[in-house]
């Protein structure tokens, strides 16, 4: 098993960030597999150098040693690389649509709202695509559906192209977008298994599709549970969500908080190490929980 913790670097680390790192790294030990970190930097208006250093110390605070740290803005060439082949493919295409167009319209499998393919018709520039400057580049998918259940029984099956429709590869500010620089970075790591939240579910069939026009190999899939906050959204850095800072003032011992983010995951008590040898992801329940600071203290139910 080759895996790997994928965070954004947009905001502080939070219980749900810690949780899925747990977890992606005991699934690797278990089976004396690889577990890499990969810091995702690629959103040039949010993220922030101090967040990147702070979840690097935050992970090893709470013991997690990786075998290799992997920063996403680094790989440039490798995601530009993608979009040559697909441009090459024909595949590649402007797109002038905001998201305010798209809001109200037909509703997504990702809980937003689908894009209706309405610029698929369009043609790069005759100077490619990296002529096109403020412009997003969207890839033409094929109509074809994708049959997928993942590791844990969730069915991920769809027909991407049109349930969510066409991704941008390459957001109007010409940073590089989430769908491609993931499947392209999976690919080059040698991953074989992606663990991840249950939040990027919806997205694993057009990453699948994606593989498939890159002739990559498609690794297997398991989405665990998430924390949520009390009005039932996931926590989220976006909104500040319990952050690290606060976690590391209450909980000085590291151990202790390993073992709250354990239970609750149904793993027993411990530190990442004493947790190894009894790890089985028939223990993980399936229902996402609420992670509440109560002022003093992580409340999990």
């Amino acid at each position: 098993m080759i895996t790997r913790f994928a965070p954004s670097t947009t905001g502080e680390a939070h219980p749900g960030t810690l949780l899925s790192a747990l977890l992606v790294w005991l699934s690797a030990r278990s089976v004396n597999g690889r577990a890499i970190l990969r810091l995702e930097d690629l959103d040039r208006t949010r993220v922030k150098a101090a967040w990147s250093e702070q979840m690097i110390g935050a992970l090893a605070w709470l013991g997690l040693a990786w075998d290799e740290t992997v920063t996403q803005s680094e790989r440039t060439a490798r995601h530009e690389a993608a979009l040559d082949q697909l441009a090459a493919q024909g595949r590649l295409y402007p797109c002038t649509c905001s998201r305010a167009q798209r809001t109200g319209g037909r509703p997504a499998p990702d809980g937003g709202w689908a894009y209706e393919n309405t610029c698929r018709d369009r043609a790069l520039p005759l100077g490619g695509w990296r002529a096109l400057a403020e412009t997003s580049i969207r890839v033409r998918l094929p109509d074809d559906r994708i049959e997928l259940v993942d590791q844990g029984g969730l069915v991920l099956s769809q027909q991407p192209a049109r349930e969510l429709g066409d991704p941008i590869v390459r957001r109007r500010d010409g940073a590089i977008a989430y769908q491609l620089a993931v499947v392209v970075d999976d690919a080059d790591e040698g991953i074989t298994d992606v663990i991840r939240g249950r939040d990027i579910a919806a997205s694993t069939a057009t990453q699948v599709m994606l593989q498939r026009l890159l002739g990559l190999a498609q690794p297997r899939y398991r989405h665990h549970f998430l924390f949520l906050e009390s009005a039932g959204t996931k926590l989220a850095k976006l909104h500040g969500s319990i952050p690290w800072t606060a976690l590391r003032e209450r909980y000085t011992d590291p151990r202790e908080l390993c073992s709250v983010l354990a239970m609750a995951a149904n793993l027993g008590a411990g530190s990442p190490q004493e947790l190894v040898p009894s790890f089985a992801w028939s223990r993980v329940p399936i229902a996402d929980k609420v992670a509440r600071w109560d002022g003093a203290s992580l409340v999990i139910s």
